[in-house]
């Protein structure tokens, strides 16, 4: 008898089983723990390939614009379904604007003190730049108007107009408020539907956000580098500081005034804060904040809807302490010592130009001519703080979204909401750090 031949070895089907091995070993891990792998990724290419890396920035710009997109529609929808069903303690609109203000004006105190304690700008000895940045001066009364919306969808197609999609949604939740019977269910079930399919869409894009990280964080460290860390690490390091007690002002705070424990937050909460530092933008950072609000620390939807969704857009504190350290540093740098009054304008402009800086990245460096043309410093020097400010940028925007938190959980108030019976209609939950259903 012949002897009989064995089959060929398919390797294509082991190929692929290893590839589909490897893919579920990936998506079972922590959406926090794929962003920080590509974060880590991304210095490492960044190094290695220098220049090179820069067409990389390209993928990541297109997941951080669909994110951006989503967030008006998101807002949108959250804040008229808040409106619509939950029942908003009275006086609940004035205790928001007293929190965003308090915090706004811890974190500028913060802010100066540190800068005045540990003086950053007599530690450095850095030559004028001599051209100034190609920034317009900021006007917070002509950023209010222009965030007014000219018509119902041009916040929806203007870049950056988040604060024009608020108005539209608060009128519009307003409104539905008032319609009785079957056609408020109606309303009602159709908002939800609605919000449950923005939920779907949001959790598609979060998958491919670890790449888009990896791709942007390579394209900055290859282009800039880190040797300008050197010049103005003393002003890095205050900054740092500043920050991270402004973090712990913010846990504080909830410690002391609702039910939810500061250890929970910062577990429930590690998702978004890693995905705000890695992309420097509240805006795009928004809807996954909501969701993690909501689903992983429990937060009353009303509660995250006001605090991370409206009060995001006027709860910059990490920018307005950023911009207020920053005008003492170049005052420093320029052997000027800013007296008590002038202190107090970099304040009172640090609070406006906070209020008028739209999520993005770097739109800070914008409005920081407010403070620097209110107290007579050089707007040139703005230029020398780009050199770092891509990571300080991150930097920052952890602290604003940690601000949105805080917001939502004090909110919240001191007792839990009671869980939600079967027969009661609610949004979709998802887990974040599995593949979205659709």
């Amino acid at each position: 008898m012949a002897e009989r031949t064995p089959p060929p070895v398919r390797t294509s089907d082991s190929t692929n089983s290893t590839v589909g091995t490897a893919w579920d070993f990936w998506k079972r891990q922590p959406l926090y723990l794929r962003i920080l792998v590509g974060f880590g990724l991304g210095i490492v290419f960044g190094l290695l390939l220098g220049e090179r890396a820069h067409p990389l920035e390209i993928p990541s710009k297109l997941v951080l614009r669909l994110l951006g997109a989503l967030a008006p529609p998101l807002i949108l929808i959250a804040v008229v379904q808040a409106l619509m069903q939950a029942e908003f303690p009275q006086g609940s609109g004035r205790r928001l604007l007293r929190l965003l203000l308090l915090n706004t004006f811890v974190a500028i105190c913060i802010g100066l003190l540190v800068a005045n304690v540990l003086q950053p700008g007599r530690w450095s000895n850095i030559e004028r730049p001599g051209e100034p940045p190609a920034a317009a001066t900021a006007d917070p009364l002509g950023q209010f108007l222009d965030n007014v919306p000219r018509s119902l969808l041009g916040p929806f197609t203007d870049n950056g107009k988040v604060i024009g999609v608020i108005l539209i949604a608060l009128a519009l939740g307003i409104a539905l408020r008032r319609l009785q019977g079957p056609r408020r269910l109606l309303v009602i079930d159709l908002v939800g539907v609605a919000f449950d399919t923005l939920l779907v869409l949001l959790h598609w894009i979060i998958e491919v956000i670890p790449l888009a990280v990896f791709g942007i964080v390579a394209s900055i460290v290859g282009t800039s580098g880190f040797s300008k860390f050197v010049a103005l690490g003393g002003f890095v390091a205050a900054v740092i500081v500043a920050l991270l007690l402004q973090t712990t002002y913010y846990l504080l705070r909830i410690r002391g005034g609702s039910w939810v424990r500061p250890a929970d937050v910062l577990r429930g909460m590690r998702d978004a804060l890693v995905m705000a530092f890695s992309t420097a933008s509240s805006t795009a950072t928004m809807p996954l904040t909501y969701d993690c609000l909501v689903h992983k620390v429990g937060v009353r939807e009303r509660s995250a809807s006001l605090g991370a969704l409206v009060g995001a857009n006027f709860n910059n504190d990490g920018t307005a302490l950023y911009e207020a350290m920053s005008g003492l540093f170049v005052g420093q740098l320029l052997g000027l010592q800013l007296s008590f009054w002038q202190q107090v304008m970099v304040v009172l402009t640090s609070i406006a130009a906070s209020v008028g800086a739209a999520g993005i990245p770097e739109a800070g460096l914008v409005t920081m001519t407010l403070v620097f043309n209110a107290v007579g410093l050089p707007t040139e020097f703005i230029a020398l703080l780009l050199t770092v400010d891509w990571f300080l940028d991150r930097c920052r925007t952890t602290v604003n979204v940690m601000g949105d938190v805080n917001v939502s959980c004090l909110l919240d108030g001191r007792e839990r909401a009671a869980p939600a019976s079967p027969s009661q209609p609610s949004a979709a939950t998802f887990d974040l750090e599995s593949p979205a259903s659709g």
